[in-house]
């Protein structure tokens, strides 16, 4: 048995006593949260979130990509949300490399380069900033009055704000 037979017998419990099927596609909340994918952030826990209440984007570091901004244009021009919330966490392993050693791995172990780069940074706060940065300088996402970024820590459950 694998962790996705697991999640698979999971969904099919959870089918038994869904009852939200009703939901529109807009967020309710009106609300996109850019966060890292680390597995020891709960957002639906932290934040007090159901289904329907945001859009709930994630990657490695919580990094605004070019497909964030995909991502976010979407949420916003077409599904109504108003809001950008952005997570970045402490601990995170985006702090323990950089761009340019884990292209080299890359390129070593498959002798291809990535037409991509990882996003890493060393100071979570500064990153938030720019993050925040990122998406109130690009044209395509119109509404930014409302664009807050804060650090969660993996230690306490706390989550602070970074201050612009």
């Amino acid at each position: 048995m694998s962790a996705i037979d697991d999640f698979v017998r999971n969904a099919k419990r959870y089918q038994t006593t869904f009852t939200k099927g009703n939901l529109l596609t807009p967020p309710a909340q009106r609300v996109a949260i850019v966060a890292c994918m680390d597995a020891r952030l709960n957002l639906f826990g932290l934040l007090g979130l159901s289904e329907g209440d945001a859009h709930i984007i994630r990657n490695a570091g919580g990094v605004i990509t070019t497909d964030g901004i995909r991502s976010l244009t979407i949420s916003q021009r077409l599904l109504s949300t108003r809001e950008i919330m952005l997570i970045h966490h402490t601990d995170c392993g985006m702090l323990t490399f950089t761009d340019a050693e884990f292209r080299d791995r890359l390129r070593a172990e498959t002798g291809v380069e990535p037409d991509w780069d990882a996003g890493t940074f060393a100071d979570l706060d500064q990153d938030v900033r720019e993050s925040i940065e990122r998406i109130k300088s690009n044209p395509f996402i119109p509404h930014v009055d409302s664009v807050r970024g804060f650090v969660y820590d993996v230690q306490t459950g706390a989550l602070r704000e970074v201050q612009p």
